[in-house]
């Protein structure tokens, strides 16, 4: 039977108050991190004494750190050697670029206790993970499919693992990931410790929890269901006509925005129409290959691109530092979608902007949504040029020419489809108080149905959750979205350890 506790409300302990090794402790203290969210601190005494945990909370509320420190901690404790093909520790995730993060918070931590960690996903040879297993190595983070692949051919052996994690498991869901995740569960022993964190625990989940958990510690905070505080939602009521330039507007404000579509053609052509407008968008869907991802989505957290356009493969995970607005410009099918994407903004007590566009055929689906989302958000007709976009995303707007493009943003030519070459061919509203250097392609929608935007349960999957720490020194040039600003780079690296947060 479940055991659920409450969150305690009195303010958080500093990590150094808990059973952690002070290596630990002391590494992350260098990077700015010494009080632990709300998650952290109500999992970690349970976690560290070696108790199944259920753990439940939106993205953002912490709960990469929940499972890392106490995995670390035990496996450091046991004391058992590593052995080839034979890993101690296992975390699966449903995305590549979740599996990438959770490492980059992890390996820093990991080095310091003499432990080595390696990242398993589809979409790359697998050479390299079949050394790096026949080497061996303490802890594996993993997509379920490429991991069921090196259970089949003989490259990796559960029999060992101590300690399960599962991140996301909604989400695994949500792609189909489930069958797998119970044939691997069922390769790890029995009487090892697992935990399980999740948003929210719908049917495929509890059945995971009721036959893999025993005895569960559950902790909740911020349920998926229960909207951000910090968090202004407006549905924005357009024409077709004037759609993309409403889009653009937002997108040229200050700051750094993530914005949804339905389909990965959709996302493509989304991020085309932004950067010849001469707006730096780079787009995240399941059509790229691993290198494009990461370069991708290196290029928006570095601030060479300042939006990012993606699918809702990326909805779970995002986590690039100043996320101040999120819009959908194609609004989700289900509210679950517009929670987990609305949750790239607001992250860890921050607060951020979502809007919706809507056109007139849309009206009565986005009100269904947002009721199911348990929110209320503001609804306005507008048009290019509307003071509300001013008010929704403040600042002056801010264009570059195509010339200008950082590489991962420059639009790539169409094939078969004669010369497009972005000269202007359309109205462009929403320019004021800024001058626009360039022309602008006119007012296609920015969607294009016909393409699935998730991913296949293989392994080949995308989203990303990068870190959220506090920086270490040094002056940021990232200007949020303050009114009069312009944008700039000076964003940080998802990958790097000073960022990686305690808030994922």
């Amino acid at each position: 039977m479940a055991d659920h506790r409450p969150l305690a409300p009195s303010t958080p302990a500093s990590f150094a108050d808990f059973d952690l090794p002070p290596a630990l402790v002391a590494l992350l203290a260098e990077s700015g991190i010494d009080t632990p969210f709300p998650i952290q601190s109500a999992t970690l005494p349970d976690s560290l004494a070696g108790r199944d945990v259920l753990g439940r909370g939106r993205t953002g509320s912490g709960k990469t750190y929940a499972f890392v420190l106490p995995l670390l901690a035990r496996l450091a404790a046991s004391g058992r050697s590593t052995r080839s093909k034979a890993p101690r520790g296992l975390i699966l995730a449903p995305t590549r670029e979740l599996v990438t993060q959770i490492e980059a918070a992890l390996a820093p931590l990991a080095k310091t206790l003499g432990l080595r960690s390696m990242t398993v996903f589809g979409g790359v040879k697998p050479a390299r993970q079949i050394q790096s297993l026949r080497n061996g190595v303490d802890i594996v983070i993993a997509c379920p499919g490429r991991l069921e692949d090196h259970m089949r051919s003989g490259h990796v052996d559960l029999g060992q693992v101590e300690v399960t994690v599962l991140d996301e498991a909604d989400h695994m869901a949500d792609l189909g990931f489930l069958p797998g995740v119970r044939r691997i569960l069922d390769r790890t022993p029995s009487n090892g410790q697992r935990m399980l964190f999740s948003a929210t625990l719908d049917a495929g989940v509890d059945v995971l929890v009721k036959r893999y958990l025993t005895n569960p510690v559950v902790h909740s905070v911020d349920s998926d269901r229960s909207p951000v505080g910090t968090m202004t939602h407006h549905v924005l009521h357009v024409t077709p006509t004037g759609r993309l330039d409403v889009i653009t507007d937002l997108a040229a404000a200050p700051g750094r925005t993530v914005m949804f579509t339905r389909t990965k053609r959709g996302a493509k052509s989304l991020a085309r129409q932004l950067s010849m407008r001469g707006v730096p968008a780079v787009e995240l869907h399941g059509n790229l290959s691993q290198g494009a991802r990461t370069r991708n989505l290196e290029a928006f957290s570095s601030g060479r691109a300042s939006t990012l356009v993606a699918t809702d493969i990326a909805a779970r995970g995002i986590h690039v530092d100043d996320v101040g607005l999120v819009v959908h410009a194609d609004p989700p099918v289900e509210h679950k979608a517009y929670l987990h994407r609305s949750g790239r903004t607001a992250r860890a007590g921050a607060s951020g902007t979502v809007v919706t566009v809507m056109m007139d055929a849309q009206v009565s689906d986005v009100r269904d949504l947002t009721r199911r989302a348990g929110i209320k958000p503001t609804v306005t007709k507008v048009a290019p040029g509307h003071a509300l976009l001013h008010d929704i995303a403040p600042g002056q707007r801010s264009f570059v020419e195509v010339a200008d493009l950082p590489a991962e943003t420059v639009p790539a030519p169409r094939s078969g489809r004669g010369s497009r070459n972005g000269s202007p061919s359309g109205s462009r509203g929403g320019a004021s108080g800024s001058s626009r250097r360039r022309g602008g392609r006119g007012n296609g929608s920015g969607s294009t149905a016909g393409d699935s935007g998730g991913a296949k349960p293989n392994g080949r999957n995308g989203g990303s959750r990068g870190g959220q720490g506090r920086p270490t020194g040094g002056t940021r040039n990232d200007s949020g979205r303050t009114a009069g600003g312009t944008r700039s780079g000076g964003g940080h690296s998802a990958a790097s350890f000073s960022q990686s947060a305690r808030g994922r």
